[in-house]
């Protein structure tokens, strides 16, 4: 007797793969998020074959995500992901915070089952969508034996959550996963996997994020650039920040001015981290007591690795 499909949970969150647009050559000015999960899955005619629940658990653009609906989210994954039948959570998204979103849940789920964030660049309603061949691809990885961990599925390519970055703000190969490349690739529905899937960690779990969104300890960014004078380090100080992550040129250095303002920064009980504003490449520790680089880490995903810590 022939197994059943593996159980695949789609869990979306608006969008541009769930946009619209007044004209099919607008793919930038469309409405995020206005399709709902069943009308993705339609436009799929692939998935057909597929064993799918869908869930809806939000309708925004990803420009608009927020702590609350982090909160939703991974409760939701891990109530699906403790079903036996489920086989891995697909997840729709938007690309502007994907790689936060894909990090958050990472470091607070660290599944043992694949949980795959996809997106699109192009709305669903232009000629050339992107987003229904990256659904197709994202349920494929999902179901695929010996697949774990958070990677997102985007363009063909498989990627892990750590290092993620958004490379382009038009094209629709726009992730890159820093010096690392994919994971896989999927080509005419077929996947091949480069290295081990992501997997191992420890969970910080869903108690370290159940403090009420208004609650979370602010952690802001600021970056390096020719005439920084720390001004904005001061200022986030005294609005109450209790981290403070640099996207720092190069190799995650800042002027001496800025320097400065992190150093008081310091005194006062602020936590730093050292990034970079380079696309690519990491932030290593200047000594074996150097707690502050980033490593891998965009800004954006320090700035979630940061604000989680400080929840202890």
């Amino acid at each position: 007797m022939q197994s059943p499909m593996p159980l695949v949970v789609i869990l979306a969150t608006g969008g541009t793969i769930a946009g619209t647009a007044a004209a099919s050559t607008d793919t930038t000015g469309y409405r995020a998020g206005a399709l709902g999960v069943e009308t993705l899955i339609a436009g799929v005619p692939a998935l057909a074959g597929h064993r799918i629940e869908a869930e809806s658990v939000a309708a925004i653009d990803s420009k608009d995500m927020d702590i609350a609906t982090w909160q939703r989210l991974a409760a939701r994954v891990a109530h699906h992901l403790a079903r036996p039948e489920v086989a891995g959570v697909v997840i729709t998204h938007g690309t502007d915070t994907l790689e936060e979103t894909a990090y958050f849940l990472h470091r607070v789920l660290a599944p043992a089952k694949p949980v795959v964030l996809t997106a699109a660049m192009r709305p669903a309603s232009a000629p050339s969508a992107d987003g229904p061949a990256n659904l197709l691809d994202a349920v494929t990885v999902a179901e695929a034996a010996g697949v774990r961990g958070v990677s997102v599925v985007f363009a063909g390519a498989a990627w892990a959550a750590v290092g993620l970055r958004k490379v382009h703000t038009l094209q629709t190969s726009a992730f890159a996963g820093s010096d690392c490349g994919p994971i896989a690739r999927l080509e005419g529905g077929v996947m091949r996997a480069f290295r081990e899937w992501p997997g191992g960690d420890e969970p910080l779990g869903l108690a370290r994020i159940g403090m009420a969104p208004d609650a979370w300890p602010r952690v802001e960014v600021v970056m390096n650039h020719a005439g920084a004078d720390g001004r904005l380090v001061d200022a986030a100080v005294a609005a109450g920040a209790a981290g403070l992550v640099v996207a720092g040129t190069g190799h995650g250095t800042v002027s001496a001015r800025l320097d400065a303002a992190l150093a008081r920064a310091r005194e006062s009980g602020v936590r730093v981290v050292r990034a970079s504003r380079c696309v690519f490449g990491p932030v290593l520790p200047l000594g074996a007591a150097d707690r502050e680089a980033a490593g891998e880490l965009s800004a954006a995903q320090a700035r979630v690795e940061l604000q989680l810590a400080l929840l202890q």
